[in-house]
């Protein structure tokens, strides 16, 4: 089973004896895992901007965070744009591959999350009114993206990919996923409309989106449980991909509780008051569920470093999915008025600055030293 993994090319044309020097990087395995880079720069400034815990220049760094994650979604787009044109071969290649294919759903994750910060901070920088027309673009687009993805995906799993007994993966949840971040940050495009028939349809619209993709991935769940308990372990590099099953409960716990923020006002006061009380009676419970899975995923990553897991792209997977229980977090602070959230919120919230800061430190080395992008080995469980 191939993994996303990166690592050096293996081959070496050099005369023995002569030093090695990294081979230069190429767009042709820039594959669509890399767009979880801008996923994990980007929460860092959404999930800082609903913190209550706000230090003086904390705004500001934010701020930075956002700018940095523009210019990584802007260069990325440029590069993959590139790869499609001159290596569509590899690109088809990627889509025919269950261990690939699944991470086209971190685009349109990544077109989301820096839409959702420029509305939170960047609009700081660049104006509201621009700020909404940004994130409105990114948010349909990423929308459009998730759909396609969340329906294409699958069907290529059922009808073009070869699944093996056992292989089932927490890759699998990337493209079901999606479309319960747009559900999550499409409620603070609700009072950017006209009041009526736009703001409600956007508002419901939302919570099919949160349905649609609840429900996917509870099919989903079950059989990767199944596969950790009837074949063991993931493999080492793939280990950190565990984390990515916090996505869709903090995601989902942050949906629930933006669509209850933006629902007075929208729809009449008893349905807006069901709506509050659904956030905190689905959201508590699975943030229980999250933590303990937390515990679960935080115990696989140690033994995993104990029987030498190195650096993968695959340790961005601890970004994005801490960044959404911090939100979830925090949106159950604002419901239940328990300073437990909060606290849950800055503690989870200090995890995810430290997973990017090492996630992208190593990254950046890697780039630098050549060794990224490169063709990803084969990993067998």
């Amino acid at each position: 089973m191939a993994t996303l993994a990166q690592a050096p090319s293996r081959t070496d044309t050099s005369a023995p004896g002569t030093p090695r020097t990294p081979a230069p990087a190429s767009v042709r395995h820039l594959g669509p895992n890399w767009y979880a880079t801008v996923m994990g720069t980007a929460i860092v400034a959404n999930a800082g901007a609903v913190l209550p815990f706000t230090g003086p220049g904390a705004r500001t760094v934010y701020q930075a965070v956002w700018a940095l994650s523009v210019l990584m979604l802007l260069t990325l787009l440029a590069a993959r744009t590139v790869h499609w044109v001159r290596h569509g071969d590899q690109a088809r290649r990627h889509l025919l591959d269950p261990a690939v294919a699944p991470f086209y759903g971190c685009l349109a994750m990544a077109l989301l999350a820096v839409g959702g910060g420029t509305l939170a901070v960047g609009r700081d920088v660049i104006g509201v009114p621009a700020a909404v027309a940004v994130d409105a673009v990114l948010w349909t687009m990423g929308t459009l993206a998730g759909l396609v993805g969340a329906a294409a995906i699958p069907y290529l799993m059922v009808t073009r990919h070869r699944i093996e007994p056992g292989s089932a993966s927490p890759v699998w949840l990337l493209p079901l996923v999606a479309p319960m971040v747009s559900a999550a940050l499409g409620p603070a495009l609700v009072p950017q409309l006209p009041a009526g028939q736009g703001q409600r349809a956007l508002l419901f619209g939302c919570y099919a989106l949160f349905g649609m993709s609840l429900l996917a991935t509870l099919l989903v769940l079950p059989l990767v449980l199944s596969r950790l308990i009837h074949h063991g372990p993931l493999p080492l590099a793939l280990t950190p991909t565990l984390f990515l099953v916090l996505g869709p409960l903090g995601q989902s716990t942050t949906a629930v509780n933006n669509l209850a923020d933006a629902a007075p006002g929208v729809v009449d006061p008893s349905t807006a008051h069901a709506m509050g009380a659904f956030a905190v009676l689905y959201g508590v419970p699975v943030t229980g569920f999250a933590l303990l899975w937390l515990v679960l995923a935080t115990a696989m990553v140690v033994r995993a470093v104990r029987r030498g897991m190195g650096f993968s792209m695959t340790w961005w997977g601890f970004t994005f999915p801490l960044g959404t229980c911090v939100t979830g977090a925090a949106g159950l602070a604002r419901h239940t008025g328990l300073d437990a959230f909060d606290w849950l919120a800055a503690a989870l919230f200090a995890a995810l600055v430290a997973a990017v800061a090492v996630a992208g430190a190593r990254t950046a080395n890697g780039l630098a030293r050549g060794q990224l992008p490169a063709a990803p080995p084969p990993v067998t469980p």
